[in-house]
């Protein structure tokens, strides 16, 4: 039996400044996750899967990730995707930096 589709956003490293982005519902690209279009269908990830990779002049690495609804929009599905949507690991900047000078 195949495995049910779980929802995904197509995500994808900008190629210029290294930022992780999301597709949004416009096949914009955004940098907050909570912005990405939350896809629900199979062939339809797959299309905008493939209208992402079509632009290797603004994208690297695009690829379809788990995610889930939320209130705010989608979330993470798993741990690699929540440290990604933080930015980098490197606390001298990023989001993480940015969530610190708030807090």
């Amino acid at each position: 039996m195949a495995k049910a589709f779980t929802p995904k956003v197509v995500t994808a490293n900008h190629l210029l400044e290294g930022d992780v982005i999301y597709m949004d519902v416009n096949q914009k690209w955004v940098r907050e996750l909570h912005q990405a279009h939350l896809i629900e269908d199979e062939a339809q990830a797959d299309a905008w899967l493939a209208v992402a990779a079509a632009q290797p002049w603004q994208v690297v690495g695009a690829y379809l990730a788990d995610a889930k609804s939320s209130a705010v929009g989608p979330v993470p599905a798993h741990f690699r995707e929540a440290f990604r949507a933080k930015g980098p690991s490197n606390y001298a900047h990023g989001k993480i930096e940015q969530d610190q000078v708030a807090a």
